[in-house]
Formats: structure tokens, C-alpha cells, sequence
């Protein structure tokens, strides 16, 4: 069963929130981005998303405690490797793919990749978590690509101005890339991503 469009906004909020922050919302901060009046709207909401098997709301009032389900089973993506949050670096693709639920993809063509760097920092993205990459060869200004200069691999948020592609980053400092459009390659769109606190962080750039 599928959701209703409130539904849907309640789940992608607290889907969004944990692939950044690798814990759930409050129902506090659920209310407060939904615009619900109650915290009561806000568990209907949650127990109507659970009992349509997209959500998990553990007993004993724990907080922050709401679990993804894998909403329509699995699907394997290929993990193609690192790419620089820092200075672009040569991609490497290993023959190598991880499963996620189908529900964390985007359309089309999905990849998953690791980050290596800090310059993305400020939107949630840190050094070890992996992307997970919708591919095509175009994007809006203001998202968060995958993108290839010259070549080398990066991801950056994407900026046309005329011939001009800035690559900016969200880190204050550190510099944005700005290339020549011929230059660039559009690789995809960053749709979600996946945090292993285990996970020893690789190098630094």
C-alpha cells in the first residue's frame, strides 16, 4: 500500500534526516518542519507510515529511535570507488556493489561511491560516507553533483554561468572550482547517502 502525499513528506523528511545525521528526528522537530500542530498528529502520521511497512517505531518511548524499512525489497548498485570532496582525483571504478532498499534510490541508473575529503562538509557530506548517485548527464544549479574536470572526479554543488561551470563547495575554507563547460563532465546526482560510524576514515586531501 502506498502512501497518501502527507505520508510521503512525514517519511522522506525522517528518510532525508537519518541518511544525514545517522540517527532519526525528534517527533519535536518532525512537528516543527511538518508545521503539525500536535506531537499526536505527528505519531498518527509515523504509525500510519509503519503500519504501511515503510517504518519501525521501537517500544519502551525511546527517542530517536524510528527505523527505515526496506520499502519494496532490494536492489544491488555498482560501488564504483572514491571520489574527492577536496581536489579531484582520478575515479576508480572496482568491480565491487553494495544492496540498499529500493525506496533510497533515485530514477534511473544508481551508483554508490565513497567520499574522500572535507569540502562538502558543511552539507552533511564527511569524509568515509557513501553516495549514492543517480545517473545523468545534466543538473540543475544548486544540486549536489558528481562531477568529472579534466577527467578527475569530484563532488561539488553545480553552478552554470554561461561557458563558465563553478563547482562550488560547502566548506568556507576552501575555494570552489570553475572551469571552462567543455571542461566538465556531469557524472550525476547525489540522492542519498549512507554513514558507517565504524568506518576508518581514509587519507585526508
Amino acid at each position: 500500500m502506498g502512501l497518501t502525499p502527507a505520508q510521503e513528506r512525514v517519511y522522506q523528511f525522517v528518510r532525508s534526516y537519518i541518511l544525514e545525521h545517522g540517527y532519526a528526528p525528534s517527533y519535536e522537530e518532525i512537528r516543527t518542519r511538518m508545521g503539525f500542530r500536535s506531537l499526536n498528529a505527528v505519531f498518527k502520521h509515523l504509525k500510519q507510515i509503519e503500519e504501511r511497512g515503510y517504518l519501525k517505531i521501537p517500544g519502551n518511548n525511546r527517542k530517536r529511535a524510528l527505523e527505515l524499512l526496506p520499502a519494496g525489497g532490494a536492489a544491488s548498485i555498482p560501488f564504483l570507488g572514491v571520489v574527492a570532496a577536496g581536489t579531484p582525483i582520478e575515479p576508480v571504478e572496482i568491480p565491487e556493489s553494495i544492496e540498499l532498499p529500493e525506496g533510497f534510490l533515485g530514477e534511473g541508473d544508481n551508483f554508490a561511491l565513497r567520499v574522500q575529503g572535507e569540502s562538502m562538509i558543511d552539507e552533511g557530506i564527511r569524509e568515509g560516507d557513501v553516495l549514492i548517485v543517480s545517473r545523468q548527464s545534466h543538473a540543475d544549479n544548486g544540486q549536489t553533483v558528481v562531477a568529472l574536470v579534466r577527467g578527475e572526479a569530484t563532488v561539488k554543488r553545480l553552478f552554470l554561468r554561461g561557458e563558465e561551470v563553478e563547482l562550488r563547495p560547502a566548506n568556507e575554507r576552501m575555494q570552489p572550482i570553475r572551469a571552462h563547460a567543455a571542461d566538465v563532465e556531469i557524472v550525476g546526482t547525489v540522492v542519498g547517502l549512507f554513514r558507517n560510524y565504524r568506518h576508518k576514515a581514509a587519507r585526508r586531501i
